[in-house]
């Protein structure tokens, strides 16, 4: 098992990311809550990390902290939660708001987090609310170091549009989401968080 990486920052497009380790280019996905803690591409970064077998894929998933990645396991412990699920939850709320929502039986605000129903919000409270209480919360274990690289210049909206794709929404949904915002100034990542944030307030 990957417990944790550190390496340089090579690459970063919501969710994905590359960190180059020794000269190995490791792939993983994150959400967007761990990516607004990144630093630029070419600094030192250091992720813990999660990794999923399967037939077909073995899958790296990358954290900010040990909070994040303790709900992310137990997220997909969870009946019919997966890990792009458990990511788009991560994504859409704190690890503090979902664990609110559980206590509370607040299966309204959790209905508005893409891909979860009524069903699977139900079942997100009965299944969690025994181990919402195990999950910590720990100081963020990203580093930046040394001098950061001048990265290639990207539309900001365009990358938050298909970056919210990649996480599953429709595209025509995704644009609509952004567009609705205000993002002069803003990265690619506040531009999705603002996106899902207010997702999940309608």
């Amino acid at each position: 098992m990957i417990g944790r990486l550190r390496g340089l920052l090579a690459w970063k497009q919501p969710p994905y990311l590359m960190i180059d380790a020794h000269g190995v280019g490791y792939e993983l996905e994150a959400s967007l809550t761990t990516f607004q803690t990144l630093p630029e591409v070419g600094a030192e970064v250091t992720l813990l990390t999660h990794l999923t077998v399967r037939e077909d894929a073995h899958t790296l998933y990358g954290f900010a902290d040990s909070a994040e990645r303790s709900l992310f396991r137990s997220l997909i412990r969870v009946t019919g939660v997966g890990p792009r699920l458990a990511l788009l939850i991560l994504s859409g709320m704190s690890v503090e708001l979902f664990g609110r929502c559980v206590r509370e039986g607040d299966a309204t605000s959790l209905t508005r987090l893409p891909g979860v129903g009524k069903k699977t919000a139900e079942r997100l409270i009965i299944e969690m609310r025994d181990r919402i209480g195990e999950l910590g919360v720990y100081p963020a274990t990203v580093v930046l170091r040394g001098e950061r690289n001048v990265a290639t210049k990207a539309n900001p909206v365009d990358d938050a549009i298909s970056a919210l794709v990649a996480l599953g929404y429709k595209l025509p949904d995704a644009s609509r989401m952004v567009q609705s915002l205000e993002t002069e100034g803003l990265t690619s990542e506040a531009i999705i968080r603002q996106a899902l944030q207010a997702s999940v307030r309608r």
